[in-house]
């Protein structure tokens, strides 16, 4: 078992690779889905559309979460699971090329987020149970770096590997089925390693046989949860926080690909690739740390309100890039990790505040319901956002992304949030 006080300097060798992971499979159902049906002539609402529905796992995770806290240890449950979504992405690769690819690759995908998603539940909660609060706030800014860092790899960096398979096989199926094979194999090694790698805490095991009972309701459990107080402002801020981002984050890959008589910027997915996967990430990774540090230095309550304006703000610059259409690449390079530092900055809090509302006897699945809540915020209006896009142009729809974060703004003031909260200790 691990000591009561763990090093900090142990919690870097498991956290950045596992939530890097964590995000692999959602960065495969709902960027590199998306941005291989546009290649392939699918609509624009479609895709949208398509994706919500991906997400309803992630969205309902939180009613199953109590089953993950009853049967077996987090430390297993994220090791057995992260083969099977390694198995999963490698079956990717022998669909794509094959009959009725788009039917058999929505199931799989569907299956992928299934499988993500109590990956989500089991990785969160050992989070919470192997480090002590003031490294779960400390590392905030440090998982949520890979978490977006694995989001960027797989917008940039696979999608850059697409668009020079393409050119070199001809075959664009063929080369967005090589792409899923490298997620595949890295999942079965980073199951491996994280089998020896990820720490013992005591406090992770199965639920008591006298509490089972009492674990097994999911009703208790999610009873508790919705009757913590101020329930209604919590909800509020978990469903509108990224109520404009996340109809932004819908769109804006595949304006990048448009063409440029369609009101896009007509950039190849080699030119995405290096927007995202070699500029954007260092800017990510400079505002998840900054952000991670910022909390634990001045506690969260000092930082909602420079971390929501960090959040929104950077969301104009996707209003000038519809406006000017530039043609520079690096113009477009600059607006795209702007918008990447702001998000890494800004999107601490969030998680930092989800922590401070799952804290209690029922974390894991308080976190989990937290999360789902997340999801939802994020599955809603993405729904739609094609549609909105295909109605108004690009320029309209950023417009309406950003004024969509005013609601966010109206939730903050009702937070009640300890000063305290997310500091780093003295000594």
């Amino acid at each position: 078992m691990e000591p009561p006080n763990p090093s900090p300097w142990r919690a870097w060798s498991w956290v950045p690779s596992l939530y890097f992971c964590q995000a692999i499979p959602n960065v495969a159902v709902t960027a590199l889905s998306a941005t291989m049906f546009k290649q392939l002539g699918v609509s624009n609402a479609e895709i949208t559309s398509w994706i919500a529905w991906l997400q309803l796992p992630w969205v309902f995770k939180g009613a199953w979460s109590p089953l993950v806290d009853r049967l077996g240890t987090k430390r297993s449950w994220t090791a057995v699971l992260q083969f099977f979504l390694g198995a999963a992405l490698a079956s990717l690769a022998l669909i794509i090329p094959g009959p009725d690819y788009l039917r058999w690759s929505l199931g799989l995908f569907w299956l992928l987020a299934f499988a993500s998603a109590t990956h989500d539940i089991a990785a969160d909660g050992f989070y919470l149970l192997a480090l002590p609060p003031h490294l779960q706030a400390a590392f905030v800014g440090v998982r949520s770096t890979f978490f977006r860092a694995a989001n960027i790899a797989g917008q940039g960096g696979l999608v850059y590997l697409a668009g020079w398979l393409t050119e070199v096989t001809g075959d664009l199926r063929l080369a967005w089925s090589l792409v899923f094979v490298p997620p595949g194999v890295l999942f079965l090694v980073a199951g491996a390693y994280h089998l020896f790698a990820l720490p013992r805490p005591a406090g992770d095991r199965p639920a008591p046989a006298a509490d089972r009972a009492a674990k097994a309701s999911w009703a208790v459990v999610l009873g508790e949860f919705f009757r913590k107080p101020g329930i209604g402002v919590i909800l509020a801020y978990l469903l509108l926080y990224r109520l404009g981002e996340s109809q932004l984050v819908g769109v804006s890959r595949l304006f990048l690909l448009e063409d440029r008589a369609a009101g896009g910027l007509g950039l190849t997915a080699k030119e995405v690739g290096r927007a995202y996967g070699m500029y954007g990430i260092i800017a990510l990774t400079a505002g998840g740390i900054l952000g991670g540090l910022a909390i634990a230095r001045f506690g969260l309550r000092r930082m909602l309100w420079p971390m929501l304006l960090s959040m929104h703000l950077p969301n104009l610059a996707y209003v000038g890039l519809a406006v000017a259409q530039p043609e520079g690449f690096w113009m477009i390079t600059a607006a795209v990790a702007f918008e990447q530092l702001g998000y890494g900055f800004g999107f601490s809090a969030y998680m930092v505040y989800m922590m401070l509302v799952a804290d209690g006897p029922h974390r894991t699945a308080h976190y989990a319901v937290c999360t789902s809540f997340m999801a939802l915020g994020m599955m809603l209006p993405m729904k739609f956002s094609g549609q909105i896009q295909e109605a108004i142009g690009y320029t309209a729809f950023f417009v309406w992304a950003c004024l969509a974060t005013l609601p966010s703004f109206a939730v903050l003031p009702f937070l009640r949030v300890d000063p305290a909260f997310g500091r780093r200790r003295a000594g």
